[in-house]
């Protein structure tokens, strides 16, 4: 996919990657971002909070992980960071762990995508997850709302300035 590419000039304000996203004019709600930075101003990961009720809390998290983040080193049966992040935004603090993954095929934007459906001990958790092919992994978790085949299609990269100090 050629929006799927590292950019050239990178900040050490925002991420060296392509960030990939739903379109905050295109979804209701409010759109919060956070960075994880690394020791040396690198950026680890770039997540993304979708807060679709009104102030109750969020109702989606996106993240970006680029290779080497550490957010993306998990536990076998450990929930990904995102999860951990949408959870603790709701101020749940039961322990969610993961039991299973089954892979998916899903088109986007004419292209083929392996999906990892995470199955949750919490039923109200959908988590998804998927490998870009310039090594950024894509992980949306949802709350209370299955995360439909529909939901790709509203997927695209967010410029770079939104990221920017």
């Amino acid at each position: 996919m050629s929006f799927l590419r590292r950019r050239s000039a990178a900040s050490p304000a925002g991420p060296d990657f392509d960030v990939l996203a739903m379109d905050p004019g295109d979804w209701p709600g409010v759109l919060g971002a956070g960075l994880l930075p690394a020791p040396d101003g690198s950026c680890q990961g770039v997540v993304l909070r979708y807060d679709l009720f009104g102030g109750r809390g969020p109702a989606m998290v996106i993240g970006n992980l680029p290779e080497g983040s550490p957010a993306r080193d998990v536990e076998e049966d450990d929930v990904p960071f995102e999860v951990h992040q949408l959870l603790a935004a709701l101020e749940i603090d039961e322990d969610v762990r993961a039991t299973g993954s089954e892979d998916v095929p899903v088109m986007h934007d004419g292209n083929l995508l392996i999906v990892r459906r995470i199955t949750c001990t919490e039923s109200r958790v959908s988590c998804v997850q998927f490998d870009r092919d310039d090594g950024v992994l894509v992980t949306i978790a949802s709350w209370d709302r299955p995360i439909t085949d529909d939901l790709y299609a509203l997927l695209k990269p967010l410029p770079a300035e939104m990221f920017q100090r």
